[in-house]
């Protein structure tokens, strides 16, 4: 059993899917004061999110999964990223039997790395070709990254605001403005163990270090000392010890 048996799990602005290998389903919680928390499949897609949520990890148990790339939503799935967005869904209630199938093979493979090269090869099957993301999200991704303005990125796709907003929930989960903050916020985490809050709060953009307190308290539910006390192993993975 671990020391910490939930774990603070953090926004990433990224979606994925997991397919848990032991007997234990996925147990989540919504806030840090929940004690009830609820069960999910073995099999399950996690939509991209823009605040935090705890899991069970009082027991140790395998799984194999992927994180997901813009637009693989709807390609894998049938489901826009939008959703679904800020919730876990059961894969069964998307690819039905095939799930429990997948779920199969993959305990049937053994070995860790037979097991991702099985996983692999299942989504690849699923993806239909030939495949592409749209040009204007793939070019506002850039420019997110680069930390561009978005007015400024959406002027460049041509696009009008609206319909731009619309294609990019569809294909990321997120606004664009929202998914801009949790950019920002990843960036905050890989540079939050050195240097003072205040220095680290102006590096990362943000406009003072209330405003970073602030952010990390709507995102990850948590104090930016806290997390520095948690010292988690993986950034968006923090342990909660009792």
């Amino acid at each position: 059993m671990s020391d910490a048996p939930r774990e603070l799990v953090l926004p990433t602005g990224a979606s994925h899917v997991v397919f848990r290998l032991g007997d234990e389903p996925l147990r989540i919680f919504d806030r840090l004061d929940d004690s009830v928390g609820r069960v999910i499949q073995h099999a399950v897609v996690g939509g991209v999110r823009a605040r935090y949520y705890v899991r069970d990890v009082s027991r140790p148990v395998g799984s194999v999964g992927a994180e997901l790339q813009p637009g693989a939503a709807q390609l894998l799935f049938g489901a826009t990223a939008a959703e679904l967005a800020d919730r876990h869904t059961p894969l069964f209630d998307l690819w039905g039997r095939a799930a429990e199938q997948v779920r199969e093979r993959l305990l049937e493979a053994g070995r860790p790395e037979r097991q991702l090269d099985v996983f692999e090869s299942l989504l690849a099957e699923r993806l239909p070709k030939p495949r592409a993301l749209h040009p204007a999200i793939a070019h506002a991704l850039e420019r997110f990254n680069a930390e561009s303005e978005i007015a400024e990125v959406v002027r460049e796709t041509g696009y009008s605001h609206r319909r731009f907003i619309a294609l990019f929930r569809e294909a990321v989960g997120l606004t664009p403005k929202v998914y801009c903050r949790v950019l920002r916020f990843r960036s905050a985490l890989d540079r939050i163990s050195d240097g003072a809050l205040v220095e680290l709060a102006l590096d990362a953009g943000y406009a003072d270090q209330a405003h970073l307190s602030h952010e990390f308290r709507e995102l990850a539910g948590i104090s930016p000392r806290r997390y520095r006390e948690a010292a988690p192993r993986f950034a968006s993975h923090v342990p909660l010890r009792p």
